[in-house]
């Protein structure tokens, strides 16, 4: 198989899963709305940093030991869910706090970079989706280099894509029209993620599929 056909049947499945809304979506939207432009930036690059990392270990075989011990991969599930319905919580209960356009480019507390990465790391699936990907491709005759291209351009297109969405987000006349909402956009985000921790919670017994 060709290198420019591995590429190809790489990232004709994990564009469009990335471009779905989940948790990762939510976390740059609700950095870049309440916190703007440079929060929702570094949201992006936390995001992107996962995606790349779970990548590379989906490569290194880690999917595999997780397949092999499940008491592992429900224990990674239940972490994830307890911290999502934790964030969620913490979301939903905040007190409505007016959000101005100069405050929202303010350095505030919690780092948005550890936040991005923590929301995605959150999700045990996202290993599953890579390695899923990558089986249908990969070989142990495929060469390094073109792994290491793989990988790169996982990160490079979940940047690029969530760049693309933070930039809009925290645009000015979007925060404008939002102005009034911004509360219940970060309970939106909350109930999502209790939402979304919930039900890994409820599926954390059940084996792990694509």
């Amino acid at each position: 198989m060709g290198s420019a056909v591995v590429l190809a049947s790489v990232f004709a499945i994990f564009i469009p899963a990335l471009m779905l809304p989940g948790p990762d979506f939510i976390a740059v939207v609700r950095s870049s709305m309440t916190r703007g432009t440079a929060a929702g930036l570094m949201t992006t690059l936390g995001v992107s940093t996962c995606l790349g990392l779970y990548a590379t270990l989906s490569m290194a075989g880690l999917s595999a030991v997780l397949m092999e011990y499940q008491w592992l991969a429900v224990a990674v599930r239940v972490a994830g869910g307890c911290y999502l319905i934790y964030l969620g919580l913490r979301l939903v209960l905040a007190r409505p706090a007016p959000v101005s356009l100069e405050a929202a480019d303010r350095p505030q507390h919690g780092n948005p970079l550890l936040f991005g990465f923590l929301v995605t790391s959150t999700n045990p699936k996202a290993i599953v989706l890579f390695t899923s990907v990558f089986a249908t491709a990969v070989t142990d005759s495929t060469p390094l280099w073109l792994m290491a291209l793989m990988v790169g351009l996982v990160f490079a297109t979940s940047l690029l894509w969530y760049t693309i969405v933070s930039l809009f987000m925290s645009s000015a006349p979007v925060i404008r029209r939002f102005r009034n909402a911004q509360h219940w956009i970060e309970r939106a985000a909350g109930v999502c993620f209790v939402a979304i921790g919930g039900r890994i919670l409820a599926d954390a017994r059940n084996p792990v599929t694509p």
